[in-house]
């Protein structure tokens, strides 16, 4: 089975601010909601529900992708087994499902989930405003990362983009599509993380938005393959984040 990701989440020591940050630069929706750790705030892209925020105060911020998987339990396991490390172990989501949280072995964390019934959440149409479209690992050696992520999640190599200096981006997915890519990052943040890349209509007015919003633009914008154009972000608490759209 390969997997995909199917939710993502935002942790921050202040679910207030960033709640009026990304509404204003994403354009998302919000709905109030609880799980285990208290209340809990649903992104919304349209009609769809597309990621969740959570408060901590004593963590930094960050998002957290959420892989798909049957059986969360068995697969926390094999995390471990094949070099990773369980960081949360597998606990249940009244009505929603089950989760555990692991980092790979060179440290970038994700989520492990199954959820109550087998039906793929419904998701916006690629690159739409609010979407989820692009997951970037930046890793310290992104070829031993994807020996790591291949086998369990049934990833195969896409397109293989030369970087220059920086070595080359590694498109990665099921067969049927690639749904991010990796790279090694040799100026990494603390560690190696995941990225996540958030569809908007307009790039220009959304590195404006995120300015305006207390953000700080780290990259960008830069053309990608296809025309679209990304920035690398960082929100007012600190979290990492990119944009992917067309300019003008």
């Amino acid at each position: 089975m390969a997997s995909d990701f199917v939710w993502f989440e935002l942790v921050t020591p202040d679910a207030k601010a960033a709640e009026a940050f990304y509404t204003a630069v994403v354009g998302w929706k919000t709905e109030a909601s609880s799980g285990p750790a208290g209340p809990y705030t649903i992104f919304k892209a349209g009609d769809f529900h597309v990621g969740g925020m959570l408060e901590m105060k004593d963590v930094p911020a960050g998002w957290l992708g959420y892989l798909g998987v049957d059986d969360v339990d068995a697969f926390a396991k094999k995390v471990e087994a094949a070099g990773g490390a369980i960081r949360r172990p597998p606990e249940d989501i009244p009505n929603v499902g089950r989760f555990a949280v692991v980092a790979d072995p060179q440290g970038a964390m994700f989520v492990l989930f199954r959820g109550e019934t087998d039906d793929a959440p419904p998701r916006p149409a690629p690159m739409s405003p609010g979407s989820l479209g692009w997951s970037e690992l930046h890793a310290a050696d992104w070829e031993k990362l994807f020996d790591f992520y291949a086998p369990l999640f049934g990833w195969v190599k896409h397109d293989t983009v030369p970087m220059g200096e920086m070595g080359v981006y590694q498109t990665f997915g099921p067969q049927a599509a690639a749904i991010g890519g990796m790279f090694s990052n040799h100026a990494p943040a603390p560690a190696p993380y995941w990225l996540y890349y958030f569809g908007v209509e307009g790039v220009d007015s959304a590195i404006e938005r995120v300015k305006a919003n207390g953000g700080q633009v780290l990259m960008g914008p830069v053309e990608v393959p296809g025309g679209a154009w990304v920035v690398n972000a960082q929100d007012p608490q600190g979290g990492l984040f990119a944009l992917l759209g067309m300019r003008g």
